[in-house]
């Protein structure tokens, strides 16, 4: 589909990422025998339900939210770890799941990559760095020959702020930042042009973790990359996100621009989220405690999934779910703001 020309007669770009009512369930029944024994149905449990976003060259959109909330299912439906039941996902035109079941699934792989959360549990411990990081390379025949291997895992390496004689290494020789420098050394061994982050400071030391994101966002704007983030932390996410998408029970609750979102939250969990960061400028700002816990997400609530927590809620929000409408620059999922409650 061609974009349409702008007033000033430009024609926008497209987006890179173009996610349309992305939905995703997982089954979580008991054995088979057992079910069979208790008469018990299958169960499912719906991980992602019905997400649509864009995600624009060059920038980083960040989706937060409690876990459980899909967040990490998302990442892994944007680089084809899960296929998505419903919806559609486009990168740069071309439909993605289908693409990745094709014979040209190798040359899109080489265009998105992941960063895994866990630098622990990502990195083969019987492997060393170079075959960690030279893996890609190999496997997407990138090399001609062992010596530019050496050489092109040597400036990944550099390039990520480790030495070169580190490729020699195991794992077990560096630590927990040390290590997601070689995970992200590894995703960007194929140059691609998205990487898909999921949670890939958390379980870093605090001043580890400024050392990655800042590693990351100097990446990003050395070699133009776009990034989806994902992430609880909303100091992290207020720090590298241009956009944030927030996700509650599978739904995008609220979606705009990180300035709007972090200075006029619309929708009631976006208000609670932000409640709970610490006021460390002591500005005595009334906080508005919000009660109850996630529903169970095998048993969802109808209507809107955050109306047994949230003040406003009325008879319509508990039987009709509302759709993600533009409001005051955002897009916002919410039955009280649409009718002036909140």
């Amino acid at each position: 589909m061609t974009a349409l020309p702008t007033p000033d007669g430009t024609t926008p770009v497209a987006p890179l990422i173009e996610v349309r009512d992305l939905a995703k369930s997982f089954e979580v029944s008991s054995p088979w025998l057992e079910r069979v024994l208790a008469r018990e149905p299958r169960r499912f449990v719906r991980a992602v339900d019905g997400v649509t976003f864009d995600i624009e060259r060059g920038q980083t959109l960040a989706l937060v939210g409690e876990s459980g909330c899909g967040k990490s299912t998302v990442a892994r439906l944007l680089v084809g770890l899960h296929q998505p039941e419903a919806g559609s996902i486009r990168f740069d035109g071309i439909d993605l799941p289908q693409t990745l079941n094709s014979p040209r699934a190798g040359t899109l792989r080489r265009r998105l990559q992941m960063i895994f959360q866990d630098p622990y549990a990502s990195l083969n411990p019987r492997w060393t760095v170079a075959d960690i990081v030279g893996e890609p390379l190999i496997e997407h025949r990138l090399v001609a020959d062992r010596l530019e291997l050496v050489e092109r895992v040597g400036a990944l390496l550099s390039s990520v702020g480790l030495s070169t004689s580190d490729a020699d290494k195991l794992p077990h020789q560096f630590s927990g930042g040390q290590r997601q420098r070689i995970s992200i050394a590894r995703a960007l061994a194929t140059n691609p042009e998205f990487l898909v982050c999921d949670e890939p400071t958390s379980a870093l030391d605090v001043s580890v973790q400024a050392q990655v994101l800042n590693l990351m966002d100097d990446l990003q704007r050395r070699h133009g990359l776009t990034f989806l983030f994902i992430s609880h932390n909303l100091a992290v996410v207020r720090h590298v996100s241009d956009r944030v998408g927030v996700m509650y029970l599978g739904r995008l609750v609220e979606l705009a621009d990180r300035s709007v979102l972090f200075a006029r939250p619309v929708h009631p969990y976006t208000r609670m989220l932000l409640d709970a960061i610490p006021d460390l400028a002591m500005s005595g700002r009334v906080r508005q405690p919000t009660p109850g816990e996630v529903p169970n997400p095998m048993q969802p609530p109808t209507g809107c999934g955050f109306h047994p927590r949230c003040p406003s809620a009325n008879e319509r929000c508990r039987v009709e779910r509302p759709m993600l409408l533009p409001f005051e620059g955002a897009m916002v999922a919410c039955h009280a703001e649409a009718e002036g409650r909140l």
